[in-house]
């Protein structure tokens, strides 16, 4: 129960009724075993130390941690390969093309504007009538 030394010529020996001996070194240690008390409880037994951290040394203070390694993986639409380039091109040419590709979409937005204007007829809709009106 405690885990203390039991010197020679002390202590008695208890065998539990499943077969398991017990080396009980004092009539304290006897008295709440025979109680049933968990060890863990019990604030000056080896195994509540354990339980909470006492008493260990600072050598074994550090935790160990496993480091994480990074791996590169594809995203839809761009393989490894592609994106490892990209990441390879010098920023000029990244920005040049990025201002290319939004010059692209603001004409494109604007071509648009100009179809959408002559194609729609203003005043289709029906008019629009309230929910809670009493008729």
């Amino acid at each position: 129960m405690s885990e203390y030394r039991i010197w020679p010529g002390t202590g008695k020996l208890f065998i539990r009724r499943d077969g398991k001996p017990i080396y009980l070194g004092s009539s304290k240690a006897q008295s709440l075993t025979l109680q049933r008390k968990k060890p863990a409880k019990l604030v000056w037994t080896q195994a509540w130390r354990r339980l909470h951290k006492k008493g260990i040394t600072e050598t074994n203070l550090k935790k160990r941690r496993t480091r994480s390694t990074k791996v590169q993986r594809a995203v839809v639409g761009l393989s490894l390969d592609d994106i490892k380039k990209k990441a390879a091109q010098k920023p000029e040419f990244r920005s040049a093309q990025r201002d290319a590709a939004l010059k692209e979409v603001k004409q494109r937005k604007k071509d648009n504007k100009g179809k959408g204007n002559k194609g729609t007829s203003s005043g289709v809709r029906a008019p629009k009538v309230p929910k809670n009106v009493k008729r």
